[in-house]
């Protein structure tokens, strides 16, 4: 099911949010100081290609904490706008609301990326 939901996620915007986390990837890395702010990106474009059987847990510490602050200031509040409205809009039809939850899931890492661990649904599974 999770090949299915991530075919149609890919049709119905998937590739403008990765391409979005793309080009803010490519945005801090202009600067030297930028470089694990763009990674960040890279690693959540990658993501936003196939959300479906994946879970985003949070974690980090202080240092995370202060990386964050500064991410959300750069670019994790409009990221997490777009991924929100996208959100609310496909879930006005039955038909998106799977769709919608990936969007609120992007959103609330687009807001607090470092310290998240990516994990497979798979790896839960025994």
């Amino acid at each position: 099911m999770t090949l299915i939901g991530n075919f149609l996620w890919l049709i119905t915007g998937g590739f403008l949010s990765a391409f979005g986390w793309f080009l803010a990837g490519l945005f801090w890395h202009i600067t030297i100081i930028g470089i694990p702010w763009g990674r960040q990106c890279f690693k959540f474009a990658a993501l936003s290609l196939a959300p479906f059987g994946k879970e985003v847990l949070p974690g980090g510490g202080a240092p995370s904490l202060l990386a964050n602050v500064v991410w959300l200031l750069g670019s994790g509040f409009p990221m997490a706008c777009g991924h929100l409205l996208t959100g609310f809009l496909l879930c006005l039809t039955i038909v998106g609301i799977p769709f919608g939850r990936q969007h609120f899931k992007l959103a609330r890492l687009a807001l607090f990326p470092f310290g998240a661990k990516v994990l497979s649904l798979r790896a839960w599974r025994i």
